[in-house]
């Protein structure tokens, strides 16, 4: 009977074996999570302390800013560390309790922004009954949903690769433990897991894109029937940032997921857009092209201001 060697830990390529360039990619993505981290965190303050932001609209912004910080946190603190280390490794149970967690937050995240998508086709279609419809059992309803759907999508995609064997290579050719990346090094046979995978990220897509575009179409349909530019100019300024969001992140989250793992350059290229980018992107777009937003950050300045002086 042959002897198989049963891998305790992962070794993680990173985005490419090049150690000239380490110490660059190390200083670059340092300042990406920085900034992450501090943006994310701003919104999240502001959102909380400033009462005129505590509307349904910021209601579902705050949760997607501390998405966006959990997201970004799963990953990159190990990819800054492997930047500088010689051995690139993770233990098998830390692969596989950072794959839930990414997956955890990335399903979560995709059912928020459906969320966000028809809090604001009921904003600009219905502003008469908005703050009836709107109301704050159904805010918490939808997100308490959102997260219940990111849990159990990551729940059973986890608990499934646990009866996987991992006996042959250890090497992942990516910078995370993403689900994709593991099921070409199992032993046993992942078609079970692969088609899981593919089903529940396929779910999630039909479940929450037919309404993102529903209240989408429904939105441009009413800016295009306002007459003035102006009021043209301020709707479109309010969705363009969220439908930017929407697109990068549903773009690439649902490439990588569907598609068949190929280990290539582009697939970690694409898992960087969306799970650093976007996290990186999201308080940066609301924040500068948001009145609302700027004012309260405004405000929040003059108060510490007046009560350090």
């Amino acid at each position: 009977m042959k002897n198989v060697s049963i891998i305790t830990e992962f070794v993680l390529l990173g985005l490419s074996s090049d150690s000239q360039l380490q110490a660059l990619r190390f200083v670059l993505f340092l300042v990406i999570y920085l900034l992450t981290l501090m943006g994310n965190l701003v919104m999240i303050l502001i959102i909380r302390v400033d009462s005129h932001l505590h509307i349904p609209m910021y209601f579902f912004l705050g949760h997607l800013s501390f998405l966006d910080l959990s997201f970004s946190s799963v990953t990159v603190p190990k990819m800054l560390q492997n930047f500088l280390s010689l051995k690139k490794s993770i233990s098998v149970l830390g692969c596989i309790t950072q794959s839930f967690f990414f997956t955890l937050f990335g399903g979560t995240e995709a059912c928020l922004l459906s969320a966000m998508a028809y809090d604001r086709y009921a904003a600009i279609c219905h502003p008469l009954l908005y703050s009836v419809v709107m109301n704050r059992p159904l805010c918490t309803a939808m997100v308490s949903t959102a997260w219940a759907m990111g849990f159990l999508n990551s729940l059973v995609n986890n608990l499934f690769i646990h009866k996987l064997h991992f006996c042959g290579s250890n090497i992942i050719s990516h910078f995370s433990c993403e689900l994709p990346s593991l099921f070409p090094l199992s032993c046993t046979d992942p078609t079970a897991n692969k088609l899981l995978l593919s089903g529940s990220s396929a779910f999630l897509g039909l479940l929450t894109l037919p309404l993102i575009l529903f209240s989408y179409s429904r939105i441009i349909s009413a800016i295009l029937s306002i007459r003035f530019s102006g009021g043209q100019g301020k709707a479109f300024s309010t969705c363009s940032s969220h439908l930017t969001v929407v697109l990068l992140f549903y773009g690439t989250a649902l490439f990588r997921y569907i598609c068949l793992p190929s280990g290539s350059l582009l697939e970690r290229v694409v898992s960087i857009q969306y799970s650093v980018i976007t996290s990186l992107l999201n308080p940066v777009i609301y924040s500068l092209k948001n009145q609302e937003v700027k004012a309260a950050l405004q405000r929040m300045l003059r108060q510490q201001m007046c009560s350090s002086g």
